[in-house]
């Protein structure tokens, strides 16, 4: 079997179970549950802490993940991603109180507080700034105020938090992060069941991405109606019992859907219809 982890909780968990599902795999009903064993599919999940996935996969003990980008790297684990899942995203960020420092090149001989002290400490390296690391639990905020660390680094949403504790945000993003799905370094590309899955996965992708649409448009103006809906390849356009009338089919982005259809109306495209799409193979 497919040995795959799983975040048992945080704010991959259940957008992750989610995905799963709509993959056509089972999910566990308890979360207390540790293992599930996915017979039909030949799969065997494990939930574990986001932390240790990475660990787990990076080690062989285990085939695939998900995780976070900014928890593998952080690691340092014999891992890499080969999907980006398109949830979960964030931005990693140094904060400090205003006029200590402006970038990272002027960290040298400060400490950094931070919950990611591996990724922190590649970063500095990466900039060749000797600084300190302190690796703290939860939030960091209050390490500058507690005389802790000069600065600190931590995940950024709108910066709220940070304002409100008198600091701001500096430099450039340390990482943009999002779920991915990793396996080990050296893990051979060709194992068929990974392929599967991650041709499930890509079809849910896609599926969330896209609708269906369908319309009805005169013969003299399809080219103008397929400049606007050329599909992944190229739509479906049948003729019709109405002589002079073509039905066309498909697949646009669901962010532009409503515009698209404002336009092929204008065009003189009648019974415009927009369905979701549950799962596809590209």
């Amino acid at each position: 079997m497919l040995r795959i982890a799983v975040p048992n909780k945080g704010s991959l968990s259940e957008p992750a179970s989610a995905m799963l599902h709509e993959a056509g795999y089972r999910q566990r009903k308890d979360r207390r549950e540790l293992v599930l064993v996915d017979a039909e599919n030949e799969v065997e999940f494990f939930f574990l802490r986001p932390r240790d996935i990475a660990v787990y996969v990076g080690s062989g003990k285990l085939d695939i993940g998900i995780t976070g980008r900014d928890l593998l790297l952080d690691s340092g684990s014999p891992a890499e991603e080969i999907l980006q899942l398109g949830f979960a995203g964030s931005t990693f960020r140094y904060a400090t109180r205003p006029g200590t420092a402006k970038d990272v090149s002027e960290f040298g001989g400060m400490t950094v507080a931070t919950s990611f002290a591996g990724l922190v400490q590649q970063h500095l390296a990466e900039n060749n700034v000797d600084a300190s690391v302190v690796r703290l639990d939860g939030a960091v905020e209050t390490a500058i105020q507690l005389g802790v660390a000069e600065i600190i680094a931590d995940v950024v949403e709108t910066g709220t938090t940070l304002r409100n504790a008198g600091l701001e945000i500096i430099g450039e993003p340390i990482l943009k992060s999002e779920a991915v799905v990793i396996r080990g370094t050296g893990a051979p590309d060709d194992d068929p069941k990974v392929r599967q899955f991650l041709r499930r996965m890509q079809g849910v992708l896609v599926a969330r991405r896209y609708v269906m649409m369908d319309y009805d448009i005169r013969v003299e103006h399809v080219e103008k109606a397929v400049a606007l809906t050329p599909g992944l390849e190229s739509p479906t356009v049948s003729p019709l019992h109405h002589e002079g009338w073509v039905a066309v089919r498909s697949m646009v982005p669901s962010k532009d859907a409503q515009r698209i259809m404002d336009e092929l109306y204008d065009l003189g495209a009648r019974a415009i219809l927009t369905t979701g799409i549950h799962a596809c193979r590209l």
